[in-house]
C-alpha cells in the first residue's frame, strides 16, 4: 500500500511550516519598506504656521522634536467659532517614522473612534510624505517648507480628492 505522503506527515508539516514562515517574512519585509528616518529629520517643521482654508483660518503649532517624537496642535477657526481641533504625533518606530492624527469637533467630540495611522513614504531635506496604512479621511499627506516663511500641506483625502493648504510663518 502506498503512502499519500512519501516523506511522512511529520516531514510534510515541517515543510508547510517552513513555507508559511518564508511567506510571512516576505510580507513583513514588504510592509516595512519605509525610509529610515528620525524625528530630528523633521526639525524644519518646527514653528507656528497659519493660513486661509476657505472662509476659515488653519493654524498649526509644531513643537521641536524631542525624545523620539514631534507633535503639532492644529486649530481651524471661523470668525464665530472653533470648528476643529487636531493632534498630530510623529513617533520613531524601529528605524522609521509613523504619523498618527486625530480630530475633534467643538466640545472635544472625537470625529473618529481613534487616530488614523500613516507610514513614512518619502523624506527629503524640507519635505516629507506619508501614506495611510488603513482607510480613513486621509489617504496621503505631504508637508513641505519651500521657503523659510512658507509651509505647505498637500492632502489626498480618502475619497480620492486632493487639495493644498498654504501657510505662512506666524511670530
Amino acid at each position: 500500500m502506498s503512502r499519500p505522503f512519501p516523506f511522512g506527515r511529520r516531514c510534510l508539516c515541517l515543510c508547510l511550516v517552513s513555507i508559511a514562515l518564508i511567506l510571512c517574512g516576505s510580507v513583513a519585509f514588504a510592509a516595512d519598506d519605509s525610509p529610515k528616518a528620525t524625528v530630528a529629520d523633521l526639525a524644519w517643521m518646527t514653528g507656528n504656521w497659519a493660513g486661509s482654508l476657505g472662509p476659515n483660518v488653519l493654524e498649526e503649532q509644531w513643537a521641536e522634536p524631542k525624545a523620539g517624537s514631534i507633535a503639532a496642535l492644529v486649530r481651524m477657526t471661523s470668525a464665530e467659532a472653533t470648528g476643529m481641533i487636531e493632534l498630530i504625533v510623529v513617533e520613531e518606530e524601529g528605524e522609521t517614522l509613523v504619523l498618527r492624527v486625530q480630530q475633534w469637533d467643538p466640545g472635544f467630540k472625537p470625529r473618529t473612534e481613534g487616530p488614523q495611522t500613516l507610514r513614512l513614504k518619502e523624506i527629503k531635506e524640507r519635505s516629507v510624505s506619508w501614506e495611510a496604512t488603513e482607510e480613513g479621511g486621509i489617504a496621503g499627506l505631504t508637508y513641505a517648507r519651500p521657503a523659510d516663511d512658507e509651509f505647505t500641506i498637500s492632502v489626498l483625502n480618502g475619497q480620492g480628492g486632493a487639495f493644498k493648504i498654504e501657510l505662512k510663518a506666524v511670530e
